[in-house]
């Protein structure tokens, strides 16, 4: 076990290390953060306006007052984070960050077709001009966002850098002078953008929104939630956490635009009804990662490791490494039992540790697919709520908090012969 431990640690640490440290991950996670506040505001409405107690006028009513909440907000989440990409790519390589942000933005929107389907009075369909489609700033339009964004910000990071700016005198105030040193670069970043929308409409008489969402986001999306790519994702945290590496920060910076755009799917479908979630919705989502496997007391669902190592475990030491981890577990903080029963690199709890947080999203994954458990609504829990109030919250039904009991208590089946075995060690 020793020498297979030594050989991940030579050949495996050193690739995770280099994606940790990936330029385009990094700015990707950090665009996806900018939205998080406003997700959570989205979230807020989208909760009260499907609360099961609620009769239907009630509901209906107050997605006539409040609605907007989540329309300026989750439905549009594609616009903020292409704004924040081409901000932070530009930051990144020591350019203007605000310039670089409204041209990744303008770059988009160029791309976007202003026209939308509109159903008349009779039940015909015609086209109305000069709108925008709320899908195509949300979910359906994320994955473009995100390769539009990085291209604009691209572009006009190298136009900047190769010289082709205006300078101003040393009088002219900052703000005048950086704008005319961003003008050429945005003219040059925008004509590109604009000329390929011109031959994807004049040419191919379609626009980039469609291709890349039925040749790119619609498989890739499905490839990246299913229940492999999901067990996938859980194994490379818990392995990467093993070795002391974050492995929430790397492995949800690829998997997070997967997560996200069917959040945002299943918060559009939840604005039409129960049955449209339940036959058109996603299980895993970016609610289903966070309430079900982070929201059991953090990464590896640990929470019911601290519990068994307080009232089950016999070791003084592990007491009190249980009584410094309870308060912060309970809101799946989990680094001081991370470090300090220590899980990593402790070969004695290397199976468990990986095991259980796999069995866990697996046991998940069938209660939504056998529908036991309503799917997530769309709204982004905070992945601090603790347990059983989060089932709640991202189901809006009484089953998630179910799901979440079942969880926890096949997690300590699992893990409790491991501590047990460690605890009757130490004592001897």
């Amino acid at each position: 076990m020793n020498k297979f431990m030594e050989v991940l640690s030579e050949k495996v640490l050193p690739v995770a290390t280099k994606i940790g440290a990936n330029k385009y991950l990094i700015t990707l996670r950090d665009a996806f953060m900018v939205s998080f506040p406003l997700t959570m505001f989205g979230s807020l409405i989208v909760v009260f306006n499907n609360l099961p107690f609620w009769p239907d006028t009630l509901k209906n009513n107050f997605a006539n007052l409040f609605g907007n909440g989540q329309s300026a907000t989750m439905s549009i989440m594609t616009v903020f984070v292409t704004l924040a990409i081409g901000y932070y790519w530009a930051k990144t390589e020591e350019v203007e960050g605000i310039f670089g942000g409204v041209v990744a933005l303008a770059s988009f929107l160029i791309l976007t077709p202003f026209t939308v389907l509109v159903t008349g009075a009779n039940g015909k369909s015609i086209e109305g001009t000069g709108l925008l489609s709320l899908d195509r700033l949300g979910a359906k339009g994320m994955f473009l966002g995100i390769l539009s964004a990085f291209l604009a910000a691209k572009i006009f990071v190298w136009l900047t850098k190769k010289g082709y700016v205006i300078k101003m005198p040393d009088g002219v105030p900052p703000a005048v002078s950086k704008s005319f040193a961003s003008l050429i670069p945005a003219l040059g970043t925008l004509f590109v953008f604009l000329i390929i929308n011109a031959i994807m409409v004049g040419v191919f008489t379609t626009n980039l929104h469609d291709v890349i969402y039925n040749l790119i986001q619609k498989p890739l999306t499905g490839l990246g939630t299913g229940l492999p790519a999901t067990i996938i994702a859980i194994f490379l945290v818990q392995f990467l956490w093993f070795f002391g590496l974050h492995g929430q920060v790397i492995v949800n910076s690829v998997f997070e635009p997967f997560w996200q755009t069917n959040m945002l799917d299943n918060a559009s479908l939840t604005q039409q009804g129960t049955n449209a979630l339940a036959e058109h919705g996603h299980i895993v989502t970016k609610s289903f990662m966070d309430t079900f496997t982070v929201g059991l007391g953090g990464s590896g669902s640990t929470l019911v490791v601290v519990l068994l190592m307080a009232f089950v475990m016999k070791r003084k030491q592990y007491k009190e490494v249980a009584r410094l981890a309870l308060a912060p577990g309970l809101f799946n903080v989990n680094e001081p039992v991370i470090f300090g029963l220590p899980m990593v690199m402790n070969v004695s709890l290397f199976i468990p540790w990986l095991l259980a947080p796999i069995v866990s999203v697996v046991i998940a994954y069938l209660g939504f697919a056998s529908g036991l458990v309503p799917l997530t609504t769309g709204a982004q829990v905070p992945w601090t709520m603790p347990i059983f109030i989060s089932g709640f919250l991202a189901t809006n039904s009484v089953m998630g908090a179910v799901l979440q009991l079942v969880q926890f208590l096949i997690i300590g089946l699992i893990w409790f012969p491991f501590l047990k075995a460690i605890d009757n060690q130490e004592i001897a």
